[in-house]
């Protein structure tokens, strides 16, 4: 038994030996022929290996690691790493291993430009344990390209198909028989049944070297665009304006929807070459994540793979990014308060509302001003008594007459001519507003901010439950949103119980509705043009934008597919 790790850097070339160790007994090791060394070599050669790096990684049955270091074909890469994996039959030593050699594997996937990962093994579970551990590892990516090289046939490669689905990979099986040396790669079809989705892409032989079927390329793009077109399952909700609900499924038609969104979808679909079906989730929510670690809502029908994508669209948030994928971003939006107007009503008070709180002030404190520097500044220079009062101002500011008197000094008529100027444009102004808010009735608004809100103990506030800005609310730890948590004047609905709950509750005033901007607008276009009055308004104060996208499971094929389409 024993035991080696090393890694030797050269110009060139770099050589891993991650924990080798294990007995080797003679007839326990099936050495991998020359042949299959230069079958792989060959499929290296086709996709430019001379500017990648290669990653081999074999199990401890199989000896023939010295064999593909010795290859000069694999040796052209610009770096190639080998990994040797225990595989005496035990399932816990072998996970050990691969918990220790695939995340090093990534770390020299991580330092190339590209790369190809080779695996040779002939055991079913060798190969099954590698394909968990290098896909919650990440150690496959879409742009790296994976060579499995067995003798198995494939019906006992069937275990591996999800990993294969969702990976740029072939299989290589060597079929060399009595001198004949051959073999055949095959690429395994998304969405297609099971004895058609493995594709036989190309053939080797030590005559004719490699040969790529006509109709196929070695690694083809499986999801570029599908060979077979597929039905895929796709979770929608209505939520006006991205999605209308069509129809509900009810009376033996299936759910369908209409909006922006399903058009994105059709557009999607004839790219792709696809066809879908729409799946409601139960609680007719997006998704928000629960105690105990669970996801409800559609991000939970995706993370549980029983939908392929989820319309949506879903705002963008950490915490839903660490379980699914989102594809390109489509808008922004952020969120506004939709209250029911007041009654129109005369206020006592209309005569202020013409100037706003700082003009006020910025009169006064001119009045102030102005009259402490007449009668201040005769008194400082010594000029005699004061003749102008300062209260003469006022009395010109109310347009009222005023005393004779004799301005004696040029600086005096300077500062009464200069007032008497503003005091004009002032009433002229003043008195256009106020006639203006005279002949039009004050319609009261009182809820323009999240805080106005707040403050009033008698309003309730709406909001859509399971959504991205709930989960917000409840996991911020201070400030107004915390608050909103904690008032217990909160209660939460499905979007489609939004235009009942606007008529009944949002309209006697009561009630607010915490709802997108673009949201907002529909709801009250629609109500407009039912009741023919406008009795909703929105909120000054907008709040908590989000961009949003659709969603798909995590690391995808279907997302860089998608990506470069949107």
């Amino acid at each position: 038994m024993y035991m080696h790790r090393c890694l030797v850097l050269q110009s060139m070339y770099v050589y891993c030996c991650v924990s080798i160790f294990g007995w080797a007994f003679k007839g326990q090791v099936r050495e991998v022929p020359s042949s299959g060394v230069r079958g792989v070599a060959a499929v290296l050669s086709t996709i430019g290996n001379h500017a990648c790096s290669v990653i081999c990684l074999f199990d401890s049955k199989t000896s023939s690691a010295a064999t593909f270091l010795d290859s000069s074909e694999v040796l052209t890469a610009s770096g190639v790493g080998v990994f040797v994996v225990v595989n005496d039959g035990h399932t816990n030593a072998t996970q050990t291993q691969l918990e220790e050699v695939v995340p090093l594997a990534r770390q020299v996937r991580e330092a190339s430009k590209c790369v190809a990962v080779v695996v040779v093994s002939d055991d079913p579970d060798f190969l099954a344990a590698f394909a968990e551990w290098s896909f919650n590892h990440q150690l496959l990516v879409w742009s790296s390209k994976l060579i499995i090289f067995t003798h198995l046939p494939l019906a006992r490669l069937q275990h591996l198909d999800s990993l294969l689905l969702k990976t740029n990979s072939i299989i290589y099986v060597d079929t060399s028989r009595k001198g004949m040396k051959r073999g055949k790669v095959y690429a395994v079809l998304p969405h297609s049944l099971p004895s058609t989705n493995y594709l036989h892409v190309a053939s080797w032989t030590d005559h004719t070297g490699i040969t790529v079927t006509s109709h196929a390329s070695l690694f083809p793009d499986k999801y570029n665009r599908f060979l077979e077109a597929p039905s895929l399952v796709v979770a929608a909700e209505e939520y006006q304006p991205h999605i209308a609900l069509a129809s509900d499924g009810q009376d033996d038609h299936a759910v369908s929807f209409t909006g922006p969104m399903v058009n994105l979808v059709d557009l999607l679909a004839e790219s792709l070459n696809f066809s879908y079906s729409f799946k409601r989730p139960p609680d007719g929510s997006w998704g928000t994540k629960r105690s105990d670690g669970s996801w409800s809502g559609m991000v939970g029908m995706v993370l549980r793979k029983e939908v392929d994508m989820g319309v949506g669209p879903f705002a963008v948030i950490s915490s839903r990014a660490e379980v699914i994928d989102y594809f390109r971003y489509i808008f922004l939006d952020y969120l506004k308060i939709v209250g029911g107007r007041g009654s129109l009503e005369v206020d006592a008070w209309n005569f202020t509302y013409p100037f706003v709180p700082h003009v006020w002030l910025c009169i006064l404190l001119c009045l102030v001003l102005l009259g402490a520097l007449l009668l201040l500044l005769p008194m400082c220079l010594s000029l005699g008594v004061q003749q102008y009062c300062p209260f003469d101002l006022i009395h010109i500011f109310l347009q009222q007459t005023t005393r004779e008197i004799s301005i004696r000094f040029w600086w005096e008529r300077v500062v009464v001519g200069m007032w008497m100027l503003m005091t004009l444009v002032l009433t002229r102004s003043y008195a256009g507003n106020l006639m203006s808010l005279l002949a039009v009735r004050h319609i009261p608004q009182p809820y323009q901010t999240l805080r106005d809100v707040l403050d009033d103990p008698a309003v309730t506030m709406i909001w859509e439950a399971d959504t991205a800005y709930v989960q917000y609310i409840f996991t911020v730890t201070s400030g107004a949103f915390r608050e909103v948590a904690e008032s217990g004047r909160t209660v939460f609905q499905q979007a489609t119980q939004f235009p009942d709950s606007m008529d009944k509750l949002i309209r006697p005033g009561r009630h607010v509705l915490v709802i997108e901007d673009l949201t907002a607008k529909v709801f009250m276009a629609q109500d407009f043009t039912k009741e023919g009055r406008c009795d909703f308004y929105t909120s000054q104060d907008t709040f908590l934008p989000y961009i949003f996208a659709m969603i798909t499971e995590k690391h995808s094929p279907l997302t860089p597919s998608i990506n470069q389409r949107e």
